[in-house]
């Protein structure tokens, strides 16, 4: 997905006049114009639309880069309305499995294989990169647990094995009220990079 840039400007009122108090660049996806928040790890609070602007995105593009490597992760965003379980954070050393952008990934563990993401409230799509070593499959649920749909990447994709499908696959899972999904590899192992929601 191609980003371009839209900047924004805060403004504070003093004495009749606008003072530019602030620039934020805001990435916008070209497919539809929605504004995007790049969000960081809770402890960081790094935000780069404030709330003046901004005050329930569209979609929350979710940044690794300030993740220890091997942290668990599991409420690290919870105040952009997603917790993980079965998550850690790497950097991956194995160039089967080459980072997209940055150096920082997740991977499903302890227990290989599987990673969930929980949502605080339902959105409508769910997209990462995934390199994966077995076919994966992406499951959406609902609020009351129900399996939604599921779509998969069919092979491995892991970097130098000829697979018809490259590393880094985008894969989207879309529908109405998701409040929960899983990714299963199957015993494999597989990383996620760009991990994005759309309420």
């Amino acid at each position: 997905m191609a980003l371009n840039s839209v900047m924004v400007k805060e403004v504070d009122i003093k004495q009749g006049e606008l003072d530019i108090s602030a620039e934020v660049e805001l990435p916008v996806n070209e497919n539809t114009d929605a504004a995007i928040h790049l969000a960081t790890a809770e402890r960081h609070q790094e935000i780069f639309t404030p709330d003046c602007i901004v005050t329930t995105p569209a979609q929350v593009y979710l940044k690794f880069e300030d993740l220890m490597c091997f942290e668990v992760v599991d409420r690290q965003f919870q105040k952009w309305g997603v917790t993980f379980n079965n998550c850690i954070a790497i950097r991956p050393s194995n160039p089967a499995f080459p980072p997209y952008s940055g150096t920082t990934v997740l991977m499903g563990a302890p227990k290989s294989g599987w990673l969930e993401a929980m949502f605080d409230r339902p959105v409508k799509s769910v997209s990462a990169l995934v390199t994966t070593s077995q076919k994966l499959v992406l499951a959406a649920y609902n609020q009351d647990n129900q399996l939604l749909k599921e779509v998969e990447i069919s092979e491995p994709n892991l970097a130098g094995y000829h697979s018809s499908i490259p590393p880094n696959a985008l894969i989207t899972i879309t529908g109405a009220n998701i409040y929960r999904v899983t990714y299963c590899a199957f015993d494999g192992q597989f990383i996620l990079d760009d991990f994005k929601f759309q309420l």
